[in-house]
């Protein structure tokens, strides 16, 4: 027999006194109704301990063998190797969070996971998933109605963003935060164009090993951590770039010979035409303008010389990323074949800069809207500058976010039990599925203040009953400290309006797709589908008696 569904005046009284009662059936967990909760829930349990800046840290090693220390949960989503489907679809919203704020990925998950978790309890209730839909749509959107209310603070357009920086910069491990801050700040403000607007791309990032973070600096023009390979150190007017992505010499200088060499006359004499056919690319690049190859990749000897030869400085960068990056201030391409681009990039001068224990290589720039200054990072651990650089690159995106909408809201999750007051203040007084859809929403945006104090080792349930008396009373500007509740407005820790406007608005398109999915068909082959296939074999009956049973299992 089907299930009845309930009509939605008997909702309140079958979810029971709280939406977090769980819901388990005396001989063990209950079937998620949801097909997609189960996933996400694993895949929150690995982000919750790396939430706040008292989260913990994580060891990951990725597929060809690296280690990485890192607590940030792009990185973490980069790394794990997923097979749910819904586990992928959440990871790419986290990461589209991430590429459009550069915060908030791991609010993106946990507020998924946490929604979801509420929906099985509404369903569970009798409430049907379009009613659901609908209900969490109109609630997500009282939530963006009411977010624009719970911003105190501005940043001035003549002010030091140094205090609206720090909050966003301050991540787990990170040390001299107020110095690194300052940097950042300094770097943002000197790079603003004439009508205020900021470009992010117009501050270079450059980690070099040695030293430690307080011996970071600022340098001008565009800086990478390469270094000049031939006499050629420095083109210091009319510089020229062109950017190669492999190696500055053969095209393949392992791939197998396709001639046959019958005697030493034939092997001198193909020695000699590859010579001449590298000479050859060599000067079609200085014949097109390039005094300058930035090379990721191994450079010939050969090559070398002959770059020497017609003036060209070549310079190996250590990353690519960093010759990536120079593709797109310059806006020349990345070439795989020794060829001259058909837009070189323009600077003004390049040359070898000397730091302390380490070398760099500057480029200046002469057109507008290029790079004006690079943040040099140094430390002693590559593990202590990948967590400095991921610092500096949120402080970068939170000043962009912050001249387009000056706004700021209050952080360490005050502003999401304020916004779960209105809900549950809204939903309590409202009928049918919005009411009870309202307040799972707001039990749901409680969850993530919750998981501030489970991570700072606090006692969650004290810390959770004062936040929320003072909250009632009408304080908006409580949230979790590292030793219990504080005024993030005398704390100063802010969130940016529109990196959480941006994360609600993800958050809500992907729970609102998945909560209308209700199974996950497999359509790949595998050695179930030639086990069917096979109708004389014993497995093969087995697999035809419960076919869907069987595959739903490897997603459960």
């Amino acid at each position: 027999m089907g299930s009845r569904v309930l009509p939605a005046r008997e909702l309140p009284q079958r979810l029971g006194p709280s939406l977090e009662d769980n819901q388990r059936t005396p001989g063990g967990v209950r079937e998620n109704l949801l097909s997609s909760t189960a996933a996400i829930q694993t895949l929150a349990s690995v982000i919750r301990p790396c939430y706040g800046p008292q989260g913990r840290q994580k060891f990951l090693v990725t597929d060809n063998g690296e280690t990485v220390c890192t607590g940030y949960t792009a990185a973490i989503l980069r790394a794990l190797q997923l097979e749910h489907p819904a586990a992928r679809f959440v990871r790419e919203a986290a990461q589209t969070q991430a590429e459009n704020s550069g915060d908030g990925t791991a609010f993106v998950v946990l507020l998924i996971e946490a929604l979801l978790e509420q929906a099985e309890h509404l369903l569970r209730a009798g409430l049907p998933r379009t009613q659901l839909r609908e209900a969490y749509a109109t609630a997500n959107k009282e939530v963006l109605a009411a977010l624009p209310s719970l911003a105190i603070r501005s940043l001035g357009p003549l002010e030091d963003p140094s205090w609206a920086l720090y909050s966003v910069m301050n991540t787990h491990s990170l040390s001299h935060t107020n110095y690194l801050t300052k940097l950042v700040a300094q770097a943002c403000w000197a790079s603003r164009e004439p009508d205020g607007s900021f470009k992010p791309e117009r501050v270079g990032v450059c980690t070099l090993r040695g030293g430690t973070l307080k011996d970071s600096h600022l340098l001008p023009g565009l800086a990478i951590s390469g270094e000049p390979c031939g006499q050629m150190t420095a083109v210091l007017t009319g510089a020229r770039v062109a950017l190669f992505v492999c190696p500055f010499g053969p095209a393949n200088p392992n791939a197998p010979a396709t001639a046959h060499l019958s005697n030493p006359n034939d092997l001198t004499k193909f020695m000699t035409e590859s010579d001449q056919l590298l000479e050859k690319q060599v000067a079609q690049l200085a014949a097109g303008g390039i005094n300058v190859a930035v090379v990721w990749g191994d450079i010939d000897k050969k090559a070398l010389i002959l770059a020497d030869n017609y003036g060209i400085m070549v310079i190996q960068a250590k990353s690519r990323k960093e010759v990536a990056y120079l593709s797109e201030v310059l806006g020349t391409p990345l070439l795989t074949y020794l060829l001259s681009p058909l837009e070189p990039g323009r600077c003004h001068r390049i040359y070898r800069q000397e730091l302390v224990n380490g070398v760099a290589v500057l480029f200046e720039c002469e057109s507008v809207g290029t790079p004006a200054l690079t943040l040099v990072l140094r430390g002693a651990t590559a593990e202590g500058l990948r967590g400095a650089e991921q610092a500096v690159y949120h402080g970068i995106d939170a000043y962009f976010q912050l001249c387009q909408d000056p706004r700021l809201l209050p952080g360490a999750g005050a502003v999401e039990m304020a916004l779960a007051r209105t809900l549950s203040d809204k939903g309590s007084k409202l009928e049918g599925p919005n009411g009870p859809a309202f307040l799972a929403f707001a039990q749901a945006l409680r969850s993530l203040p919750k998981t501030l104090a489970e991570n700072a080792g606090l006692g969650v349930s004290q810390v959770m009953a004062e936040m929320s008396g003072i909250h009632q009373a009408g304080n908006f500007l409580i949230g979790v400290g590292t030793e219990g509740i504080i005024n993030v407005a005398q704390e100063g820790v802010w969130d940016t309006l529109m990196a959480k406007a941006q994360g609600l608005q993800a958050v809500a398109e992907a729970v609102l797709q998945l909560v209308t999915v209700d199974e996950i068909v497999v359509a790949k082959s595998s050695s179930l589908n030639q086990q069917i296939l096979n109708p004389d074999s014993k497995k093969a009956k087995e697999c035809l008696s419960h076919p869907r049973k069987k595959i739903l299992q490897m997603y459960k």
